[in-house]
């Protein structure tokens, strides 16, 4: 029975390796579908959460559109005061290395961000009766991300990102850092 399950474990193996045909990949007017996530500025109670909707438009380029919930917290005394941010993003990824299979590609990419930006959501007096000098806003900005993409099947990628943001309008820092994860799904 062993023999019988190992000659099929080689068989399968032998099957899906072997003459594989690539679909091809990054064609103008694709589309997919990100999830991503990952912390921010190394902290790991700091994170972010977002999708978007990538079009490629030829040589692996494409169009970012998403939007993304980041949460960073500052200690004081003995609490913890969050500061919220919801973002919406657009952004064009300029890909400039890739393998020859193309299953690795590596991306450099430029986003304008904007959005809302909530500290403590909106509570200025705090437990031990201090008040935040620091208020909920409207912000905008940008993002620089090096991304790379690994594609796991024709349809599934593998994503993971560097990316720093740059935010005016909000009261507390206006860099952030983030080191994230994600999937994309090719719907096309």
């Amino acid at each position: 029975m062993r023999r019988f399950v190992i000659a099929i474990i080689a068989a399968v193996s032998l099957a899906l390796s072997g003459g594989q045909a690539y679909a091809q990949r990054c064609l103008p007017g694709m589309k997919g579908l990100e999830l991503r996530g990952g912390l921010v500025g190394g902290s790991s109670g700091d994170f972010y959460l977002g999708s978007a909707m990538s079009v490629y438009s030829g040589r692996a380029n494409r169009w970012v559109f998403g939007a993304e919930y980041l949460q960073k917290s500052y200690r004081y005394k003995d609490m913890s005061i969050p500061r919220a941010q919801f973002t919406a993003e657009g952004g064009y990824y300029l890909n400039f290395l890739s393998d020859a299979s193309k299953t690795f590609f590596l991306s450099i990419g430029g986003s304008a961000l904007a959005g809302y930006e909530s500290v403590n959501w909106g509570k200025r007096l705090l437990s031990d009766g201090s008040r935040l000098m620091v208020k909920d806003a409207f912000i905008y900005g940008g993002a620089v991300t090096l991304e790379a993409e690994c594609y796991l099947t024709d349809r599934i990628v593998l994503l993971a990102d560097i990316r720093e943001r740059v935010l005016w309008g909000g009261s507390v820092s206006k860099f952030a850092t983030q080191f994230g994860v994600g999937v994309k799904f090719i719907i096309n």
